[in-house]
């Protein structure tokens, strides 16, 4: 499931890091669910295997059901952690898409006005959307996770994130960025879903936006080049994802 780093020094440096972002957090969570966390961080480093028997902690994981929080609800439900995928049922969602988040059990919960919010102001001026639907659904879950007593949120669609960023509080909450926790790159990721998984970058709704406002392709070619640099991916999935945003 889930592979040390071995003698990789950039994600062991990354690794111990989030050590002292884990401490930082220690009085905000159990004692049990903070040895849990600490138990993958140093199976990372160095391979040392753990308890991994069910601890009751919940987390409540963003799930889009794409690779980054299928391997994050999947580590974690490994890791003896009571996961609560939360899918935030977005209009540009097939069913292809809405049916793997059912097949995981996910939480489905909804975002009024949703593409109110998103179409006028963003695709209609040319303007990105990624960061605005982030933090949407980011939001949304939280809001779950607050009125249903889950003290931790995780996400997967952050792989650069270290120390301070890759855990952290936010007001009563503890936000775990679970693939930047861990170092996992999209290779990793990859594996740990099943190590079959079609690269393609965006959503309908950003395939809208670059069909109206060509231009803000580079920002999500900029966006790939930054993941290839910190070695979340690899040149092959980056030449993949770039053909992929210049096709669209």
């Amino acid at each position: 499931m889930l592979k040390p780093v071995g003698g990789d020094f950039v994600k062991r440096y990354r690794l111990e890091y989030n050590f002292e972002a884990l401490e930082r957090v220690r009085g905000e969570i159990s004692e049990i669910t903070y040895s849990r966390l600490k138990a993958l961080i140093e199976y990372r480093l160095t391979g040392k295997d753990f308890d991994r028997s069910p601890i009751g902690t919940k987390v409540a994981v963003a799930f889009s059901a794409g690779s980054d929080s299928t391997a994050t609800l999947k580590v974690l439900r490994w890791a003896g952690f009571d996961v609560v995928p939360i899918t935030a049922k977005l209009p540009q969602m097939g069913e292809k898409t809405l049916e793997k988040a059912r097949s995981y059990g996910t939480v489905f919960i909804e975002i009024p006005e949703y593409l109110d919010i998103i179409r006028p102001p963003q695709i209609e001026k040319g303007a990105p959307i990624c960061g605005r639907c982030h933090a949407l659904v980011m939001d949304a879950v939280e809001g779950y996770a607050r009125r249903n007593g889950i003290k931790i949120v995780a996400s997967g669609g952050d792989m650069l994130s270290s120390g301070l960023i890759s855990i952290y509080r936010k007001g009563d909450l503890v936000i775990l960025n679970f693939p930047a926790f861990l170092a996992l790159d999209k290779a990793e990721i990859i594996e740990i879903i099943g190590g079959s998984y079609e690269l393609r970058f965006g959503c309908p709704l950003l395939w809208e936006l670059f069909r109206k406002a060509p231009s803000t392709k580079r920002l999500s070619i900029q966006r790939v080049l930054r993941e290839t640099r910190a070695r979340a991916l690899t040149p092959g999935m980056a030449r993949e994802l770039i053909l992929d945003i210049l096709a669209r």
